[in-house]
Formats: structure tokens, sequence, C-alpha cells
């Protein structure tokens, strides 16, 4: 399955919120925090391939993904395959035993939206240590068009991981944090 989306930023998490409430999307699942691990093994094989192996764990459910390489665009689209796991924790260690660790942790606390008459579009309100951004995944007409209604261009797409914009960050911040945790856990 093809993954597509894009990430916005907005100043705040109040603004993000009163844009989305303006162009009439309705709350779909309550805000959380949502712990994230990349894994990989020791060489670094999954992300030299430019692919992730993420375990999230998402208030009581846990999710397991594969995110294939990075499909070159305007939008951010990948190959992507996901599966509810019964135990993080059992997985983790499962993993672990096939040489497969986190290599980076990061958090975020989501709330997600749906739109009316734009049936392939979730809308996330993501508030992470690095910033606040707006993530719509779903079919290309549905992102452009959410994205034009929330007044933005494809300028402003943003098709960062958050990896990535957390690397971006500490750099220029000079922080030395290895992981995007919000402190203290």
């Amino acid at each position: 399955m093809l993954e597509r989306e894009i990430k916005l930023r907005f100043e705040s998490a109040a603004a993000a919120r009163q844009a989305l409430v303006a162009i009439g999307a309705s709350p779909y699942r309550p805000r959380r925090l949502q712990d994230d691990r990349l894994l990989d093994d020791a060489a670094a094989s999954l992300q030299r391939r430019g692919c992730a192996l993420r375990l999230r764990l998402d208030g009581t459910d846990s999710h397991l993904t594969f995110k294939g390489p990075v499909i070159p665009g305007v939008m951010k689209t990948r190959e992507e395959f996901e599966s509810v796991v019964e135990s993080g924790d059992i997985l983790l260690r499962i993993l672990a035993e096939l040489g497969l660790t986190p290599r980076f942790r990061y958090q975020k606390y989501r709330e997600e939206f749906r739109i009316n008459g734009l049936a392939s579009l979730l809308v996330a309100l993501d508030e992470t240590p690095v910033g606040i951004y707006v993530e719509l995944e779903g079919q290309e007409a549905d992102i452009e068009v959410a994205a034009a209604r929330l007044g933005r261009a494809p300028a402003d797409y943003v098709r960062a991981s958050y990896r990535t914009l957390f690397l971006e960050f500490r750099e220029a911040h000079h922080v030395s944090a290895s992981d995007m945790l919000f402190q203290p856990l």
C-alpha cells in the first residue's frame, strides 16, 4: 500500500486547531501520546536503504510499520505495511533477538480529524518537542484541496520525517539529546 503525506508547520496547537475547524474538520480521535521507536540493525541496513521499521505505542495500542524508500515527488510517498501488535514490549524483545533494536525514539501528542467531502484524508495535529505540524495523509487530490483550504501551497509542504526534523532542530539549537522526547517523561 502506498502512503502519501505532507506536513504543514503551525505556530501553535491552538492556531492549527482553529485553522482545521475553520475548514470544516471535525474530531476523529482524541489527543494522546504516541511513543515511536525506529528499529534497525547495528549496520543501519534499513536506514541505508531508505527504509524504516517503526514500533508505535499509541495508548493501549501497538503497531509495527515497515516503510519503503521515498518515491520522488511533491508529496512524501512510499510503500507502507502496518499491523496491529498485541504487545509492543514483547515484540521489542523478539526483534532484539533478531538484531533489530531501537535506534531513534520520538514522541508526539496527536489528535486526528476528518474533513467532510475528503473521504481518503486523515488529518493529524501533531505536537512535538520540535514544533507543531498538521499532517495530511491520503489521496494526492484530497491533500492538495485540504492544504489549499488551509492557505498553503506546495512550497509549504514539509516532506521530512520527524527524525530529520529533530536532527535539523538539534543542529540549529545545539541540543545534545539523541531522541526526540518530552521531558520529563
